[in-house]
């Protein structure tokens, strides 16, 4: 509807111009055609008969039938106003025109030419030239005014014809524009619908990662790809966050299941007036604080876990001096392993990223150092040019589970039985994605038994300026 009025307004325009165009060069003909009129012609000393009367038409009932047509061409209507408002016609077929007020000849000075709008008796209008001559009434020369008159409803008529002709274009220029439009417009905004329906079913059966397809590079298909991308965004958060929902659901099932039972032992022996032997309730409140440390750190570990897979813009913008992190790490560490022997290189080296992360993140890999190193075994720990490698004396890690290490709630069956939630790996694979770094595990690079961590992070070894990132290599 908008293209159509936009299109009936141009039309309008277009065909009121044109139109006033063509009348104002029609008129000038009729102008110019009136302007080349004689003006003196047989009126002057010798002038033939004039029939005289005081109105036009009784003038005109005195000329005779087939009279004299001496006068000019016939295209013109002449008639002769004398000063006394008698009006005369020459011989010959002519046409009455009606008189003005100011047609009469002046008293003094001869009247300049001038043109005027008039009119026949019958009502038939005209383009009326005014000129001042001298005509011979009654035998007595006198002034009087010639009236020459050109009939201007030929071009009234063509000018009518035009207009309709031109309403007519103008209406099926309207018609077709509308037409054309919503053709236009519907097949342009195929995709608006395509997305609306899109749109309409994930909010009715709540199935994200709906695409629709993108056709060229315009604003609409810009839209459907930003749609398409929202969509798979969607469905990848839907799909982590289904995983996380029901890999949290299988870990904690077994400490609480280990808790509840616990609890329910201790509520039966009370009750039933049947105390437990002061070592076993000893024992079980130690595996029930146990099992609490374990959810403490496996719901740590979710929270951690809950963030998007793909690397917060905001979050790394910090500027974090890894040495110290590590070397914090370390008295961690030395904490946890207090019989393990720690070789340490520690080099300068600052990083942009999220300082809790990446403690969280170094520390985890030195938990699991600690945790499969033998009693008195040492604990290398590296770090140069941005390149961090923890290395123990452990049983190492299976070639066919490497591929698997950095996956959720994973284990090796070989690990079961030792403290853990199996999430520890994927945090670290996480935070240093987000700090646009890699991480690797593999076997010693030595060739001897153990297992080393390589974290590889974009920094520079001095402190960046105020507000310029680390060097990224």
């Amino acid at each position: 509807m908008l293209t159509a009025a936009a299109v009936a307004v141009a039309i309008a325009v277009v065909a009121v111009a044109s139109w006033l165009i063509v009348r104002e060069r029609l008129y000038q003909e009729v102008h110019d055609n009136l302007r080349g009129a004689p003006r003196q012609g047989p009126l002057g000393a010798r002038s033939p008969a004039l029939f005289c009367g005081a109105t036009p038409a009784d003038a005109l009932r005195q000329v005779p039938v087939g009279g004299d047509d001496r006068f000019g061409p016939q295209k013109y209507d002449t008639q002769v106003l004398l000063k006394d408002g008698t009006v005369c016609f020459l011989g010959g077929s002519v046409r009455a025109l009606q008189v003005a007020d100011d047609d009469l000849p002046p008293s003094t000075s001869p009247r300049a030419e001038s043109y005027r709008d008039g009119a026949y008796l019958n009502g038939d209008q005209a383009l009326v030239r005014r000129t001042t001559t001298v005509v011979r009434a009654d035998g007595v020369e006198q002034s009087a005014v010639l009236l020459t008159a050109l009939p201007t409803g030929g071009v009234e008529k063509s000018l009518n014809s035009l207009a309709l002709l031109m309403a007519g274009v103008a209406g099926l220029g309207v018609i077709g524009a509308g037409v054309t439009g919503r053709v236009v417009a519907r097949s342009a905004l195929k995709p608006v619908d395509q997305l609306t329906d899109a749109v309409e079913h994930i909010a009715r059966t709540e199935e994200v990662g709906t695409t629709i397809p993108v056709h060229g590079k315009d604003e609409i298909a810009r839209l459907s790809t930003s749609f398409n991308s929202m969509s798979t965004a969607l469905a990848n958060s839907r799909e982590r966050q289904t995983r996380l929902i029901a890999d949290a659901g299988h870990e904690l099932r077994t400490p609480l299941t280990s808790l509840r039972t616990n609890v329910d032992l201790l509520i039966r022996s009370d009750a039933q007036g049947r105390a437990l032997p002061a070592e076993t309730r000893a024992r079980m409140l130690g595996n029930m604080k146990a099992q609490m440390q374990e959810l403490t750190v496996l719901i740590g570990d979710l929270l951690q876990l809950s963030r998007p897979d793909t690397p917060n813009p905001e979050a790394v913008r910090t500027v974090v001096a890894f040495h110290d992190t590590v070397e914090r790490a370390l008295e961690r560490g030395r904490l946890r392993g207090p019989s393990l022997v720690f070789e340490t290189e520690v080099n300068p080296w600052f990083v942009h990223g999220d300082p809790a992360a990446l403690e969280r993140a170094v520390i985890n890999l030195l938990d699991n150092a600690v945790k499969y190193s033998p009693p008195g075994g040492t604990i290398d720990v590296r770090l140069r040019a941005g390149r961090l490698t923890v290395r123990d004396r452990g049983p190492g890690i299976p070639a066919e589970e490497l591929p698997l290490v950095f996956e959720r709630f994973w284990r090796s069956p070989s690990s079961r039985q030792l403290p853990g939630s199996g999430l520890g790996l994927s945090i670290v694979a996480q935070t240093v994605r987000d700090a646009g770094g890699q991480v690797a595990l593999g076997p010693a690079g030595d060739g001897g038994p153990g297992t080393q961590a390589v974290m590889v992070l974009p920094g520079q070894p001095d402190r960046p300026e105020q507000g310029q990132g680390p060097e990224q290599r």
